[in-house]
């Protein structure tokens, strides 16, 4: 099964990374945010990739085209143009590349990659969210609801601090600093039914979601779990926190 993810956007809430870079690539301890979300689909055993690109989508072209060059050890003959690799780590991706258009939105984005879908069943993700989502339990969450399309529900934090109040005296007991909020929004880790191709086109993916959903064809997964989008700097380096302090969504850093 293939999973198409969104990575051609310009990511304008976080200038200080993106005027130089695809948002795709900023890097999440020491590596781009993009590597992480297909290791964490790869550790389940999905490794087939369609990269749905757009802003500087050269530059995730040749991260990947060289990756091995910038993973291992090597001696380079110049004279000769042989190299000579000293170890071998790769990872076990299998991707297709797909120009989708500098200004296109995302359901427009994935109807141009529709046509590299062969299978019955496909993964969609946005190029800019981890978690610790369990795909295998997605999966076979979704394929016993028996719809159209499983979107992964999740919990955001709240951006701003929650003020306590008594609500008999209106008095302020109390602050909480951005907490887990209890409703839940849409975080990426979606899988669909073929057909539902048909349902995604210009403009964003929420318009193909929602007939989807008018038609009583979308579920939901709950996932109680990590869940951490990065949409301004600030979440970079809270992301790359995270990873100093404990990775919780890397469950590929457990193989021993």
């Amino acid at each position: 099964m293939k999973i198409i993810i969104l990575c051609g956007g310009f990511g304008t809430r976080m200038k200080e990374e993106t005027e130089f870079k695809p948002k795709a690539m900023v890097l999440v301890g020491g590596k781009p945010i993009l590597w992480h979300i297909m290791k964490s689909y790869s550790y389940y055993g999905y490794n087939e990739f369609v990269l749905a690109l757009g802003y500087k989508g050269e530059m995730i072209r040749e991260y990947f085209l060289n990756q091995r060059a910038f993973s291992n050890d090597f001696t380079l003959d110049v004279s000769k143009n042989k190299t000579q690799f000293h170890n071998n780590f790769c990872d076990d991706f299998k991707i297709t590349f797909v120009e989708t258009g500098l200004e296109s939105d995302t359901g427009e984005r994935i109807s141009r990659a529709k046509k590299y879908i062969t299978e019955n069943e496909f993964m969609v993700t946005y190029g800019d969210g981890l978690s610790d989502v369990n795909i295998n339990k997605l999966v076979a969450f979704h394929r016993k609801q028996g719809t159209m399309g499983t979107i992964s529900g999740v919990h955001p934090y709240s951006k701003y601090g929650l003020i306590k109040v008594n609500k008999k005296n209106n008095l302020v007991h109390g602050f909480d600093q951005k907490p887990l909020m209890y409703d839940y929004v849409s975080g990426g880790f979606m899988i669909f039914n073929k057909k539902a191709l048909s349902y995604f086109d210009k403009g964003p993916m929420e318009n193909g979601l929602k007939k989807i959903a008018q038609k009583k064809q979308l579920s939901v997964y709950k996932h109680e779990g990590f869940w951490k989008a990065m949409d301004t700097y600030r979440e970079v380096e809270e992301l790359n926190k995270l990873w100093e302090d404990g990775k919780p969504w890397a469950a590929w850093e457990n193989i021993k």
